[in-house]
């Protein structure tokens, strides 16, 4: 037996609120969720992080996320959704099983909250385009 909680999941060990499941993915309900709806979408295969994927598993998963959205969108009327993945303890990941939050947003007082903090002092245009010349080169479009 795994200590990977997802994996458990999975397996059917340990107990779960499933609304979606195929031969790659599940869907189920957030324990902890933040709004009415909240899911988490999983990858059946143990992927730490988006890193691991190949391009084939990314995109079966991301071909179900519109349809995901769409029944929350239908069955809750959410104002908008946000959609929430981590990747790494520094970003915020604690389950350490790829997992893509769907958190539907209903108004400001809804529990969920997102800050950012825009570093414009740091980030000048001519610094974000030479970050984006660096990006690119990885790509091989100098």
């Amino acid at each position: 037996m795994t200590s990977c909680v997802y994996c458990r999941i999975i397996e059917g060990t340990l107990p779960s609120e499933k609304i979606y499941e195929d031969e790659h993915v599940i869907a189920l309900m957030d324990i902890m969720p933040v709004t009415k709806g909240h899911l988490l979408l999983i990858p059946k295969k143990h992927l730490e992080n988006l890193y691991e994927f190949t391009e084939e598993e990314a995109s079966h998963l991301f071909s179900v996320a519109p349809k995901i959205a769409n029944v929350l969108k239908e069955e809750f009327k959410p104002a908008g959704m946000n959609l929430l993945q981590n990747n790494g303890a520094p970003a915020g990941q604690a389950v350490f099983h790829f997992h893509m939050h769907f958190i539907p947003r209903y108004d400001e007082t809804d529990g969920y909250h997102s800050n950012w903090n825009p570093k414009v002092e740091e980030f000048t245009q001519d610094r974000i385009k030479e970050i984006a010349q660096q990006i690119r080169k990885r790509f091989g479009n100098e």
